[in-house]
């Protein structure tokens, strides 16, 4: 009898271990194929840029780059679904984790906002150089001075102070869900540190976006991409190519009114000016939907542990 016992609890260990095996093998594999994802959508937006440097910073690429988060959380969820670890089995410290991610992206999401408004009051003083020409020459140089870096915002500072989870956890599934979301803040903040830099003229954004991926032990996903945009931003001295061109345009504009002969530099402001405006409207239209759609996410998941907790 105690012979059989010996037998069958060796059995059901045997059993066990090879169960955990099988769980664990789930786990990574689920957990590659959202890295390997993550890391063709980063492709992708290299790609888009054949020469590096060419137009990295362009209203366009930075439209590219937000059109990483949405497609990421997307991949982030269904790795969720297919370890069958929905949140409402999660601990407290990965829901905590996410909507402190999210509240972040809400807060980084209004500073871009403002980077926005700062660029659309510079173009209005241009337009508004543009009327002054012929009956107040002297007065519209002095509206076509070229765009200003914009002063930057300390939100990024609170970041630099949070602190990640990474190694409280017990369990494999939410070891894999803390894994998986490490990667998505660290493209995330990644993102908004570029946009942030591009749009304010400013480097510091990126630069302490960089300190933030490395305390969070993440980031390897990025090195490609990061590389190609550190040599643009911060070795070259590169700035948003449209704000360049708009700069470029104001300065010719200012030349030839000294000079007695505006109408070609004139028209070349109006019609760069008039551009412009649409790519800025596109893209704050692409913030506002981001910022409608991180919200909605974010007080889901507080009604799913408000549920949980009744």
């Amino acid at each position: 009898m105690v012979l059989l016992v010996q037998k069958l609890s060796k059995l059901y260990h045997k059993l066990e271990n090879h169960h955990h095996r099988a769980e664990v093998d789930v786990l990574s594999a689920s957990l590659q194929a959202f890295r390997s994802h993550v890391s063709n959508c980063l492709n992708q937006l290299l790609s888009l840029n054949p020469k590096p440097g060419s137009e990295i910073l362009s209203f366009s690429w930075i439209q590219q780059c937000f059109e990483l988060l949405p497609l990421i959380n997307k991949a982030f969820l269904k790795l969720v679904k297919h370890i069958d670890h929905p949140m409402t089995s999660w601990e407290a410290a990965s829901v905590d984790e996410y909507l402190n991610y999210g509240l972040h992206l809400l807060e980084l999401l209004n500073t871009v906002s403002s980077s926005l408004s700062h660029l659309s009051q510079a173009r209005l003083s241009f337009a508004h150089g543009l009327t002054l020409v012929d009956n107040s020459p002297s007065v519209a140089i002095k509206h076509l001075k070229a765009i200003q870096p914009q002063s930057s915002s300390e939100d990024i500072k609170g970041l630099l102070n949070k602190e990640d989870c990474e190694g409280k956890f017990v369990s494999c599934k939410e070891r894999t869900v803390n894994e998986a979301m490490v990667e998505m803040k660290s493209v995330g903040f990644w993102v908004f540190g570029v946009v942030l830099a591009s749009l304010s003229g400013q480097t510091k954004p990126y630069l302490e976006m960089k300190q933030v991926i490395a305390r969070f032990h993440g980031g390897l996903l990025i090195d490609v991409i990061d590389s190609c945009v550190f040599d643009v931003m911060v070795e070259k001295g590169e700035q948003l190519k449209e704000v360049k061109e708009l700069n470029n345009a104001a300065n010719c504009l200012a030349s030839a009114i000294v000079s007695g002969e505006t109408s070609d530099a004139a028209m070349d402001l109006e019609g760069k000016l008039g551009v412009f405006e649409k790519q800025m409207e596109a893209l704050e239209k692409q913030v506002d939907a981001l910022f409608s759609k991180v919200l909605a996410t974010r007080n889901e998941v507080l009604h799913c542990v408000r549920q949980r907790m009744q």
